[in-house]
This record gives C-alpha cells, sequence and structure tokens, in this order.
C-alpha cells in the first residue's frame, strides 16, 4: 500500500487530508511539526512514498525540512502546501527539491491529482532505474527473484519467512540467514539504488 506522510502544524488540515487520502486507499501517518517528522527519521525508515508539507510552521519551516532531507540523501518525493503563491517562494521550494507546489486554499481533487501525478512520476522514473541497474549489474538468479518481489509491491515490508518461500519455495536446509546475506549483496551490487532496500524492524524488507 502507498504511504503518505502529512506534515502540517494546523490540525484540522491533518484530519481532513488523512481521511480523504485514506478514503482513496493510501496508508497515511501524520505529524504537527518538522521536528516531529524528522525526529523519528519517519521519511526514511517507514518507506514513505510521498510527503505533503506544509511551508509555514512555527520553527523550523517546511523549507528546511526538505533540504536537511535532501542533504541526507533522502530523495522521498514532497508536495509543499503553502498560503505563499508568490514567485520567489516557488522557486525556493524547487530549489531545495520539491516535486510540486499547491497553494493554500485548495481543494481535495486538487491535491489527490497532484499526488496520483508525482506518485506517477516516481514509479516510472524509480523502476526505470532500477531496470537498468537489474540489468547491467551481475545479479544471480535469486537475487533478481528477491528484487521483483520487492518491485511487484514497493511500500510493502516482507518478513524473512516471506521472502524464503517466495525465492526458495519448499528448501528446508535454506534458513533465514541466507535472506540477510542475498539481500545485503543486492544491495551493494545496486549501489545508491540499493539503500532504498530497507529493513524496519519488527516488519522484514522491502522496497521504498
Amino acid at each position: 500500500m502507498t504511504r503518505i506522510l502529512v506534515v502540517d502544524d494546523e490540525e484540522d488540515l491533518r484530519e481532513i487530508l488523512r481521511f480523504n487520502l485514506e478514503a482513496e486507499g493510501f496508508e497515511v501517518e501524520t505529524a504537527a511539526s518538522a521536528e516531529e517528522a524528522l525526529a523519528g527519521f519517519k521519511f526514511q525508515v517507514s518507506g514513505f512514498s510521498l510527503i505533503l508539507l506544509d511551508v509555514m510552521m512555527d520553527r523550523m519551516s517546511g523549507f528546511e525540512m526538505a533540504q536537511r532531507m535532501r542533504e541526507a540523501g533522502d530523495n522521498t518525493p514532497i508536495i509543499f502546501l503553502t498560503a505563499r503563491d508568490a514567485h520567489d517562494d516557488q522557486l525556493q521550494g524547487f530549489d531545495v527539491g520539491a516535486d510540486d507546489y499547491i497553494t493554500k486554499p485548495f481543494s481535495f481533487d486538487t491535491v489527490l491529482a497532484r499526488v496520483k501525478a508525482v506518485l506517477r512520476r516516481s514509479t516510472t522514473s524509480s523502476e526505470s532505474s532500477l531496470s537498468r541497474l537489474s540489468r547491467e549489474s551481475s545479479l544471480t538468479r535469486r537475487e533478481h527473484l528477491i528484487l521483483d518481489l520487492f518491485r511487484q509491491q514497493p511500500g510493502r515490508f516482507f518478513t524473512r519467512e516471506e521472502i524464503l518461500a517466495a525465492v526458495w519455495p519448499g528448501d528446508a536446509f535454506v534458513g533465514e540467514r541466507s535472506v540477510d546475506v542475498h539481500i545485503a549483496r543486492l544491495r551493494k551490487k545496486l549501489g545508491a539504488e540499493g539503500q532504498r532496500i530497507v529493513n524496519k524492524t519488527g516488519f522484514g524488507y522491502g522496497l521504498v
């Protein structure tokens, strides 16, 4: 399921966005400030597909949060939500890594259309990059099977048992340690793209 993080200091707006996005089939979490979102490294650890990020918040702005994320190497797509529609503000947003920019007040139909468009672009770009790397890298058959499993359901985390059943069906002599070893090798062969394969404690491995 596609996971979205909403970061906004307006509680009513956060809940309206959560309610409507969940009604469209998205999994949504919220944070009341940039500090709250960054403190738990939610955007990295939980594998969000997109962030809806308010610009004007107390203390740390959305621009600063986005800049910190990009400097840390996190490329999660960001759509800024703001009451500021000045051209210079929009340019600043794109300069710090925004994928789109929505001016308040807005209709949910507008938000949904922008979310779908950014997710579509992000998925197409990511799949193209991974497909090229998987062709160019000397992946083993098992590594290809693991990568294909993750690519079929990005954002979902698979337990070691599920990966064993999909990649080593019926092989009672292969243990969970083999999963860890193969994924470590897969990450290394994929280079920077390999960082998108993450391990979420208590859930398993997945592609973000």
